[in-house]
């Protein structure tokens, strides 16, 4: 009969906060446009953040986070609630990032001089060693797609995204032994692309 610790007191209101996303999320999936609006606008930061965390340039992230927010819109009907919402939103996110920055390169291949190049749209290997390193990772992860399909979103799922192996396993439908070993073959390439200068 205690008081409650204040942290216990946070942890069981973010709960309710994931109860309620969770349940706007199965609204909107199926068909209440309402609580589409709704979800859409609460997991607006979300994303962008998480969008950041792949595109260091602020536009980038932003790009990327309009266009995961309106595929979160266009496929919410295919989200099937094996998993939790915020699992899936990983993954559309993660995808959205991705096409973001492949779409970049194609632009910027498309104006190859500095004079040419999109206005006020700087080189993000230039902004920071940070965005360097991120923008290497992306390229990392081109070459692992191109060579082995299957590593790509394990490894983007765990080392992006931060979800825990289970998560994983869950979203991508495979076993947890499975996940592990893909993540373990898909690091050891991603590092072998990263080293190579």
């Amino acid at each position: 009969m205690g008081i409650p610790e204040q942290g216990q007191g946070v942890r069981r209101s973010a709960s309710n906060v994931d109860e309620n996303l969770e349940e706007l999320a199965r609204q909107a999936r199926d068909g209440d446009s309402a609580a589409l609006e709704e979800l859409l606008r609460r997991i607006q930061p979300e994303v962008l953040r998480r969008c950041g965390r792949f595109l260091p340039y602020k536009q980038d992230a932003e790009e990327a986070c309009q266009d995961a927010l309106l595929r979160v819109a266009r496929k919410i009907s295919s989200f099937k609630g094996d998993s939790l919402f915020s699992t899936w939103l990983y993954t559309v996110v993660s995808n959205s990032a991705r096409q973001t920055y492949r779409s970049m390169k194609r632009r910027s291949a498309e104006y190859p001089t500095e004079s040419e190049r999109i206005p006020n749209h700087r080189d993000p290997r230039t902004t920071s060693v940070i965005a360097g390193s991120r923008i290497d990772l992306l390229e990392a992860l081109d070459r692992l797609e191109e060579e082995y399909p299957n590593l790509v979103a394990p490894v983007v799922l765990r080392d992006l995204c931060q979800m825990d192996y289970g998560e994983i396993a869950a979203e991508l439908g495979l076993a947890l032994g499975t996940v592990k070993s893909r993540i373990h073959q898909g690091r050891k390439h991603v590092r072998k692309s990263l080293t190579v200068t």
